[in-house]
């Protein structure tokens, strides 16, 4: 049995729904709102490597060491992007969170602090993980600040870790949340939802 099965995670409007082929089309789409393929800092698949992407993804679920999930709006099944457990290490019961990205019109919206919810309660709730992580590029900074805004605390940074799409070499910033710390960023994740925006 896989650590983590197949599950749909929905509230707020938005639903995570397993990763398959029928996403594709939705996926380029949003890929494009903003051709997000073009940052460097990021794993947006190019438009023509969109189903390459998810067959990637399927053998990581089949591996046991990814789960993605298209991040779809509830009323219409629109899909604005993606996001996965992965580095999923069920002996430790660790998961990361990652392989993250929205169109540009869901940036800045409710819907990744829903889906990091959503997410981090399966985690800790129902998979009874000790430690969910999260890692980024160095110079993603809009991410590093939205992690940290879940309540998250920085490890470290490996440095020389990983390739950048453009060929560079990356450092990697790594930041993890322990089950104790979890309560406390749920209340705060919970507050910020449900405040109102202006």
């Amino acid at each position: 049995m896989a650590y983590v099965e197949p599950v749909t995670l929905a509230a707020r409007g938005i639903e995570l729904v397993p990763l398959a082929l029928t996403h594709e089309d939705g996926l380029r789409t949003a890929a494009q709102d903003g051709e997000l393929w073009q940052l460097r800092i990021t794993s947006v698949p190019e438009p023509e490597q969109t189903r390459q992407y998810i067959e990637n993804a399927l053998a990581m679920r089949e591996a046991g060491t990814r789960f993605a999930f298209a991040v779809t709006e509830a009323a219409t099944g629109t899909v604005l992007g993606c996001t996965s457990y992965h580095d999923i290490v069920p002996a430790v019961r660790r998961v990361e969170i990652g392989w993250t990205w929205y169109a540009r019109r869901c940036q800045r919206t409710h819907v990744n602090t829903t889906a990091k919810l959503l997410m981090m309660t399966h985690a800790f709730e129902t998979l009874a993980c000790e430690v969910v992580g999260w890692r980024t590029d160095n110079f993603n900074f809009a991410s590093q600040a939205a992690i940290e805004r879940l309540g998250a605390k920085k490890d470290g940074v490996i440095r020389g870790h990983a390739l950048r799409r453009d060929g560079t070499i990356r450092d990697t910033v790594m930041y993890s949340m322990r089950r104790g710390e979890w309560p406390e960023a749920k209340a705060q994740l919970l507050y910020l939802l449900n405040k109102p925006r202006h």
